[in-house]
């Protein structure tokens, strides 16, 4: 995990930053694409955001256009369209490769991690994810699996402080 939490990465907005901003947290990181018929997981993915953002969870979108030119608009258009039709207010990253010779470091590193059908390497299509809980157990779930399925919710409820004391713990060092 701590590998994971070096890894240079770039906000939508062009800020340099690493998964360490984020460490302590369960993440649930998602290759995203803006014109996929899986696009409506947004709705999902920010409604897990809401309900849970305030307990030591986050979900993190890196926009991606490999996938049959999915994602093909700037940085900037990408963040608009996210928010305006999504009411997206998690964080959101550069748009990356996840696969190939030019994928970030961050998805090499991910893609080693196999899914609940045994499947490890490249991501088979948008919006694949990765629970990433505090204690670096990384979980894998399929494009299909919707972002408020009973597994996904599984993984980032074993992740996040149960007792208030443990919530409060997260809260100093956050």
């Amino acid at each position: 995990m701590a590998d994971l939490l070096t890894i240079p990465i770039r906000a939508i907005t062009g800020e340099s930053t690493t998964l360490g901003r984020f460490e302590g947290q369960t993440m649930l990181i998602v290759n995203v694409a803006s014109k996929c018929g899986l696009t409506p997981q947004y709705e999902a993915l920010e409604a897990l955001q809401r309900t849970y953002e305030g307990q030591g969870f986050t979900v993190l979108g890196f926009p991606c256009n490999q996938f049959m030119g999915q994602e093909p608009g700037t940085n900037e258009e990408i963040l608009e369209y996210c928010s305006t039709t999504w009411g997206v207010s998690f964080p959101m990253f550069e748009r990356v490769d996840v696969n190939g010779p030019h994928a970030s470091r961050l998805y090499q590193e991910l893609t080693q991690v196999a899914d609940a059908e045994g499947y490890r390497g490249d991501i088979r299509w948008n919006f694949e994810k990765f629970v990433i809980g505090p204690d670096g157990v990384i979980q894998r779930f399929a494009h299909h699996v919707v972002p408020d399925d009973p597994r996904i919710i599984s993984a980032i409820e074993d992740g996040i402080p149960r007792s208030s004391e443990e919530r409060s713990q997260w809260a100093e060092t956050s």
